[in-house]
């Protein structure tokens, strides 16, 4: 584990998202309410917050944090019959929350198949990635976007 003790506290943020491909039927249910085990985007939502507050116990080297935030947010596609999800992540401390916000979105989408699997069980989980990061000394990240060199 590294430390981070001589670091300053500095607000930080991670947005992370993923993909959760299913079968169009299986998408209808879900916007439809109609999921046996209940509702799922609810559901998922609660397991992707308890993942990130759990991260550091997951991770092996990965600190245990304070958490200020996690909001987790689902963009369902029926063109692509697909649900992206969105999790974002922040705290003010000395290490950045990534991990916590891959792991938030991670979680989410095995949730979604979890309670869908008796339905479809062809659901894929793909494309978990950062999209962007803020703070410390590495400053800001943006995925697609050539990265310059921080002064922090």
């Amino acid at each position: 584990m590294v430390d981070v003790s001589r670091k300053p506290d500095t607000v930080r943020e991670a947005l992370a998202r993923c993909t959760v491909t299913m079968k169009p039927g299986t998408l209808r249910l879900i916007l439809d309410g109609k999921v046996e085990k209940g509702d799922v985007f609810g559901v998922a939502r609660v397991a992707g917050i308890m993942a990130a507050k759990q991260t550091g116990c997951l991770i092996p080297m990965c600190h245990p944090l304070n958490i200020t935030c996690v909001e987790i947010e689902f963009h369902p596609d029926n063109t692509r019959s697909c649900v992206d999800i969105e999790s974002r992540v922040r705290i003010v401390g000395k290490t950045g929350v990534e991990m916590e916000a891959l792991t938030a979105s991670a979680v989410a989408a095995l949730t979604i198949y979890d309670m869908c699997k008796a339905v479809d069980r062809e659901i894929v989980i793909g494309e978990l990635r950062l999209v962007k990061k803020s703070g410390g000394k590495s400053g800001t990240f943006v995925r697609g976007v050539e990265q310059a060199e921080s002064s922090d």
